[in-house]
Formats: structure tokens, sequence, C-alpha cells
């Protein structure tokens, strides 16, 4: 994450937590970046300096005016006319960080080499939310390459238990032997 992200993103959930907007506007940045990333040749229309600041101001409005919290319009806007509107992926990131610290939930990328069934994905979140004495949220994901088991990374450490994980190790463990 960049420091621009860092300190834009700390100072909107700053202001969210102040004026009791924490849900709403992490709900509407969502969304916003979603549609942002989306639509890439809008996101170049409001950073092509060419154009004038004042009329990329006006295309924000248009776009988002009164479908978002004035707080996150004028956030975007801050961000278009300090040339750091391509900033707003961080500015995401670090509002999220910072959400989640606040109301104890930890992310957790979780891959696996087929589907997980809606009980394993239930067991597995109650582990990891024992394990952490935190709310848990999985974004798992899924990769047939890996051949068989699990990969969690959460808290910035990775617990790999995958079938290529375990062969790697095996054979390193052989290599030495040799």
């Amino acid at each position: 994450m960049t420091e621009l992200g860092r300190a834009y993103g700390g100072a909107l959930y700053a202001l969210a937590e102040d004026e009791q907007l924490e849900n709403e506007l992490l709900t509407q940045l969502d969304e916003v970046c979603k549609l942002l990333a989306d639509n890439p040749n809008y996101v170049r229309l409001i950073k092509d300096k060419a154009i004038a600041k004042a009329e990329r101001l006006t295309l924000l409005d248009g776009a988002f005016g009164g479908r978002i919290h004035p707080y996150l319009l004028n956030f975007m806007k801050l961000l278009c006319e300090r040339g750091a509107f391509s900033e707003m992926p961080a500015c995401r990131a670090e509002y999220v960080s910072c959400y989640n610290n606040k109301h104890g939930i930890i992310p957790v990328k979780v891959i696996s080499a087929e589907p997980l069934s809606e009980a394993q994905t239930a067991r597995l979140k109650e582990a990891l939310e024992r394990k952490t004495s935190k709310q848990v949220t999985l974004d798992i994901h899924v990769d047939v390459s890996l051949g068989g088991g699990l990969r969690v990374e959460m808290a910035g450490k990775c617990y790999d238990n995958t079938l290529e994980s375990r062969m790697d190790h095996l054979r390193r463990a052989l290599a030495a032997r040799s």
C-alpha cells in the first residue's frame, strides 16, 4: 500500500468513525471502487490532466452526486484535485484495514485445490475464529495446481498444507540426505 493511500484512507476512516458512518461509507467505498475497476476508461478520463480540473470534478458530481454520501464524493474530488485519483484502491484498502482493526475482524485468504463445501467452509471459519479470537472473513480461491490441501494466509503469515508444499518439503529432505 502506498503512503498516500494509507494517509488518505486513514483520514477518511477517522472522519467516518467520528460521524458514525463507518458501515455506510465502507459499503459505498466498496461499490465505488468496484465501479471504477469495471470502468477503467472513466478513471482515465478523471485522471486526464488535459481536461480542465473543474470539468473532471463536474464529471464526478454527475456520476456520483446524490448517489453516495457527500463525504465520499468530496473525498473523491479531493483526490482528483490533488492528482491522486489512482490511489482510490489503496485508500479503500487502508479504510478496510482500519475498519477491521476496530471491529476485531481478520481477513483470511484461503487457496484450496478444490471447491470447499458449505460445511467445510463453516468448519474452517469456526476453527480460525477459535484460534484467533476474532471474527474471520474468508476469501476463498481454487487452484487445482495445488494437487490437494489448503493454503491459508492471515495476519501476514502463510499456513501451507497443500500437496504441492508437502511434496516440495519431501524433495528437499531427500536431497539433503543425498
